[in-house]
């Protein structure tokens, strides 16, 4: 059985993601959503993975990763919202509404516009937070420091500064979300879905049994990717020569394509090789998900597993990568 089990052993390009109350798993020709609906069902959806229409040069290493990370993010938030639908979580909003003495068209409307509302909120917040917080501040804050200490005016210094402020906050964000308890439910769905590919890639039967003995911590993630940007992105603040506050936030806003490039060539080098080097530039990654995978009960672990079915190809080399 051992034998067997190594001769099955590879490395996918199966990749998935966390969902409210479920897991997606994207393929190499199908993509699937497993969800668990509030009356205990798991509800699912495939479909054929679109195949990309991109040109050519969207795919060389260092430019295919904008590419791909602005895909994942398209792809992964109409999931996202997708899933909050099979969960069933609107209907009990909507049925909360109507409790409450709305009629059903009136509160199949007011939580439509809710959610609308919620979606457009956090998107315009996310994106202002994430340029005072991970841009704006770091460089204030140096200048500022700079100021009361002139002998810390040096590149090298405000680099590894601005870089590791940015590494900080992440950090406390990361630590502070992680204590609301829908977004910890949503983490070990995160955790079933790493236990899972980690059982597919070492060939074992996708089991609850098996999967629950797996890691939650694989060095392919996004979690992995995040980090790995703010590392370049220490390394490329040492190399930008400009003091001003509002020209350095836009310099370092022009270079983002070229962290997401480095970060996604280092993820993709670590998913596909296990030595020294890779171990070394996943460490980071894989002591973050601590904080962003939380073992997951068999009922998250049968979705993942549900999910990863679909999506397995009949050709054993079709998802080898």
């Amino acid at each position: 059985m051992a034998q067997k089990n190594a001769a099955l052993m590879k490395k996918t390009t199966i990749g998935g993601q966390a969902l409210i109350e479920g897991v997606m798993m994207r393929g190499p020709e199908r993509t699937a959503m497993a969800v668990r609906h509030v009356s205990g069902e798991i509800r699912m959806e495939s479909w054929d993975t679109p195949i990309s229409k991109r040109p050519a040069i969207t795919k060389w290493p260092l430019i295919r990763g904008l590419f791909t990370y602005i895909d994942s993010l398209r792809y992964g938030y109409k999931c996202l919202m997708r899933s909050v639908e099979l969960s069933g979580l609107e209907e009990e909003m909507q049925e909360a509404a109507m409790e409450e003495g709305a009629s059903a068209e009136k509160a199949e409307k007011t939580t439509g516009r809710l959610m609308k509302l919620i979606t457009i909120l956090g998107a315009v917040l996310g994106v202002g937070l994430s340029l005072v917080l991970f841009m704006w501040l770091p460089i204030q804050l140096f200048t500022w420091l700079k100021m009361a200490v002139p002998s810390l005016d040096n590149p090298y210094i405000r680099g590894f500064f601005e870089g590791g402020l940015r590494i900080l906050i992440f950090l406390v964000y990361m630590f502070l979300v992680s204590r609301m308890k829908d977004i910890r439910r949503t983490f070990q769905y995160h955790g079933a879905e790493h236990k899972t590919i980690f059982c597919y890639e070492k060939g074992l039967p996708l089991t609850v049994e098996n999967v629950r003995e797996q890691s939650r911590f694989h060095p392919r993630c996004g979690t992995s990717f995040l980090i790995l940007m703010l590392l370049v992105g220490v390394l490329i603040s040492i190399f930008i020569r400009v003091d001003q506050v509002l020209l350095r936030t836009a310099i370092k806003l022009l270079l983002l394509p070229l962290t997401v490039g480095f970060g996604y060539e280092l993820i993709k080098l670590a998913g596909r090789k296990d030595n020294r080097f890779t171990r070394f530039i996943s460490a980071p990654g894989v002591w973050m998900q601590h904080l962003t995978t939380i073992e997951p009960d068999d009922s998250m672990i049968e979705c993942a597993i549900s999910a990863m079915q679909e999506v397995i190809p009949t050709d054993p080399e079709a998802d080898k990568w």
